[in-house]
C-alpha cells in the first residue's frame, strides 16, 4: 500500500538520501552556491525536526513503507506584528521525490496531504520558496495552483 504518514526515526536514512537529490538539483543550477553532494540536514538534527510538532515532516512511502518522497514544513505565526496581521501559515521548506519515481504523482499526493495538515491546523495559507534555476520544481507548484507571493532578487558581485 502507497501512502503519505508523517515521518519516522527509521526513515531518516532514506531521507538523508532524498535530502542529496534536493540538493544536486540546485548544484547543478547554481554551482556557485550549493556544495554538492550534501545534505543541509545531518542524522541528529532530523531526530529533532521529527521530535517538533512545529516542524512536520511527511513522507510518501511505497508498498514496502519506504520513503519515496518527503514534505518538510515549519509552523509560522505572526502574532502582534506593527505592519503584518496575524496569520498561521505552513512553509514548506522542501518537498522532493525520488529521481526514478518522478511523474507518478508522489509530489502532488504529497502537496495535497500538506494542504489538508495545513487546514485541519487552522493555517491562513500555505507558502514556500522555490530557486528559479529549478524550472521542473516552479512548473510543479504552479500547476498545484500556487502563485507568487514575492521575488528575492540579487546581483552577483565578481
Amino acid at each position: 500500500m502507497r501512502k503519505v504518514r508523517k515521518a519516522l526515526r527509521k526513515d531518516i536514512p532514506r531521507i538523508l538520501e532524498l535530502l542529496v537529490q534536493v540538493d544536486m538539483v540546485h548544484h547543478m543550477g547554481r554551482p556557485d552556491l550549493f556544495r554538492g553532494p550534501a545534505t543541509k540536514y545531518s542524522a541528529e538534527e532530523l531526530e529533532r525536526i521529527l521530535e517538533n510538532e512545529e516542524t512536520p515532516v511527511f513522507v510518501w512511502v511505497d508498498e514496502k513503507d519506504i520513503p519515496q518522497g518527503h514534505a518538510f514544513c515549519i509552523m509560522k505565526q505572526v502574532v502582534g506584528d506593527s505592519v503584518l496581521t496575524d496569520v498561521r501559515t505552513l512553509y514548506i521548506d522542501d518537498i522532493c521525490v525520488d529521481e526514478s519515481m518522478r511523474k507518478q504523482k508522489i509530489g502532488e499526493a504529497l502537496y495535497q496531504y500538506v494542504l489538508d495538515y495545513a487546514r485541519e491546523q487552522q493555517c491562513y495559507n500555505v507558502t514556500l520558496n522555490v530557486w528559479t534555476c529549478n524550472p521542473g520544481a516552479m512548473k510543479f507548484y504552479e500547476t498545484m495552483g500556487m502563485v507568487p507571493q514575492k521575488i528575492g532578487m540579487e546581483k552577483i558581485l565578481k
